[in-house]
């Protein structure tokens, strides 16, 4: 068992974050918040790939078109209710990140291969399984 104070580790660095960052300010920016969803999944790998819980690696499975249709009904909402309904949407965000959050499956292949991953503790969403092979514990 890892000593508590190790379970949770994060080996981001400043470089590949602003990098990261930028994009996905520039993505959202130039699109006038339409494509907020690439931007989002672009963060999300990024926080994902760097993340760790009990020396097991974290991947974000989701994807930006998962999120697209849910996220320009959101945006019309959101204008018309003058931002009252973020209220409602950001909670929904975090809801769908954490949805599509697994861990990587070292004992499938111990130098992460996209295809193999295992389930962070979630099902699926609405039938829909995410682009990659799930293999269960």
């Amino acid at each position: 068992m890892i000593p508590d104070h190790r379970r949770f580790r994060f080996d981001g660095g400043a470089g590949t974050y602003v990098g990261t960052a930028i994009l996905a300010f520039l993505v959202t920016v130039f699109t006038l918040g339409i494509c907020y969803p690439f931007g989002l999944v672009l963060m999300e790998r990024w926080r994902a790939k760097h993340s760790y819980i009990d020396g097991q690696q974290l991947v974000f499975t989701g994807t930006a078109w998962g999120l697209f249709g849910k996220w320009i009904k959101w945006l019309f909402l959101m204008v018309i209710t003058l931002g009252i309904y973020s209220f409602w949407v950001v909670p929904r965000i975090q809801q769908w990140k954490w949805e599509h959050t697994a861990f990587v499956d070292p004992s499938v292949n111990p130098y992460f291969s996209a295809a193999h991953i295992s389930p962070a503790g979630v099902g699926s969403v609405a039938g829909v399984q995410p682009p990659v092979t799930v293999v269960d514990r």
